[in-house]
Order: C-alpha cells, then structure tokens, then sequence
C-alpha cells in the first residue's frame, strides 16, 4: 500500500483498507463496506471474488454516491 491520502477526492486521511487497487481511511471504510451490504448480499459476497480491475469500478460507483460534506478534513487525518 503506497497510498498516502485516501482516495476519496478532498480526503486527506491516512490509508486504511484497500478499496479496489487503492486505499480509503477507516470511515470511508467502514461506509463503503455498509454501501456494499445495502447493495444485498450476493454483491456483498461478489465483490471478494472480483479481480481488481472490477473492484475499482464498484469503487468508483461508490465514491459517486458521496457528498462533498461527508469528506473528512484534515483535522480528522491524525485519528
């Protein structure tokens, strides 16, 4: 994991967990893993057998779903 900030756009988070062949800060995380359970079940289980070019797409149809309020700042980065 070479990611510095998380891939969030406006997100200057250390790295926590991969999200595709990036990484997101552990609440971006967390929120991706709750968008993925809403998403049912089988996308939920899908997903850890996808390659990585797949993973990345699912990613980036998340990250569309967020609001710029919901990125944290950089007061946040230091948790």
């Amino acid at each position: 994991m070479q990611d510095t900030n998380c891939r969030v756009p406006n997100c200057q988070a250390k790295p926590y967990a991969p999200a595709g062949t990036q990484s997101v800060c552990r609440n971006h995380f967390l929120q991706f893993l709750t968008w993925r359970r809403r998403r049912g079940t089988q996308m939920f289980h899908k997903y850890a057998g996808m390659p990585m070019s797949d993973r990345d797409i699912v990613v980036a149809e998340w990250i569309k779903t967020i609001r710029i309020e919901e990125v944290p700042g950089a007061s946040e980065s230091n948790s």
